[in-house]
């Protein structure tokens, strides 16, 4: 597989130039069998990312433009009456594809943000008390503008731990704005990317990721950098062992993409902050001096001891 994942890459970057770093943490979330969250600006790439991503893994793909007046219906779906038959029919929402892009989550009510729970966790969506399944491999790729900005507001807690890494992509170099700039003035660099996989083969390499050997000191590393979230006086809620699981996923997805069929505390460490940033909550006083989730997690890993590689 490790030529798909390098074919993968290539066509990755001609459509989303320097940023192999989030690009390569987004396929780390994917092979890991995880949500992601893309918090930054408008305009940096985010929704050409997603679309990329899904034309490149030969998913089928849909995408859902989050408003104040979209509803919960829109994506779980709904049951109507079909007079032909006599019969309440499902008609399917947004979720039932492969990969879904949920575009600008924070701008719409609490209300259908929740209804992204079931589906996210469980894989499946309920009306009207039926259950349907949705596809596999299943993807959510969320983007937000950042908190602040006219119109938006905070996922809760419950909704960002589902999201297995929080991402930014952040504005381009000069280098890499010039090229973006110069690609496009003929055609469309998107229109030059072409698929590696599909659905079938991302479940395989996801079954692969899933059985990278992973030993006991390095989950005992992962737990001893979650407990201190929990005892750090900055720190109100810490990471759950959801959010441990989740790191340890992350850590394999690492191993895996570099080829490894192992894992090493520096795949744990290069995970950490964008695992659980969005897991922890400073308490007023860090927040009113600027204290960053990042700052805060970037020290813990700074003082906890990593074990040695044999």
């Amino acid at each position: 597989m490790a030529d798909n994942i390098t074919r993968i890459q290539e066509e990755l970057a001609k459509v989303i130039i320097g940023k192999k770093d989030v690009t390569d943490k987004m396929l780390m979330a994917l092979f890991a069998g995880g949500h992601i969250l893309l918090e930054d600006v408008p305009g940096v790439g985010k929704t050409t990312t997603a679309i990329g991503l899904s034309k490149i893994l030969g998913l089928d793909f849909r995408r859902i433009q989050f408003t104040p007046d979209v509803v919960p219906s829109d994506v779980t779906g709904f049951t109507m009456y079909d007079k032909e038959t006599s019969e309440f029919r499902y008609r399917p929402g947004a979720v039932m594809c492969n990969l879904l892009l949920a575009d600008e989550i924070n701008r719409t009510s609490s209300k259908t943000q929740s209804a992204l729970l079931e589906v996210m966790e469980e894989g499946h969506v309920t009306v009207d008390g039926v259950t349907y399944e949705v596809p596999k491999p299943f993807v959510v790729i969320a983007t937000q503008n950042p908190v602040g900005t006219a119109g938006t507001q905070m996922l809760p807690e419950s909704q960002l731990d589902r999201f297995m890494v929080k991402l930014s992509m952040g504005y381009p170099d000069i280098q890499s704005q010039v090229e973006l700039l110069r690609d496009r003035q003929k055609q469309n660099p998107m229109d030059l990317v072409e698929q590696v996989l599909n659905g079938k083969s991302l479940i395989k390499m996801q079954q692969e990721a899933g059985v990278i050997y992973i030993s006991d000191a390095v989950l005992e590393y992962i737990s001893r950098l979650t407990a201190k979230t929990r005892e750090d006086e900055v720190i109100t809620l810490g990471v759950s062992p959801r959010g441990a699981l989740a790191l340890s996923r992350m850590a394999k997805a690492r191993a895996y993409l570099l080829g490894r069929d192992y894992v090493i505390p520096e795949d744990v460490q290069e995970v950490f902050t964008d695992v659980c940033g969005h897991r922890i909550v400073l308490n007023p006083k860090a927040r009113i001096s600027n204290v960053t989730p990042e700052t805060v997690l970037n020290k813990i890993l700074q003082n906890t001891e990593a074990p040695g590689v044999e």
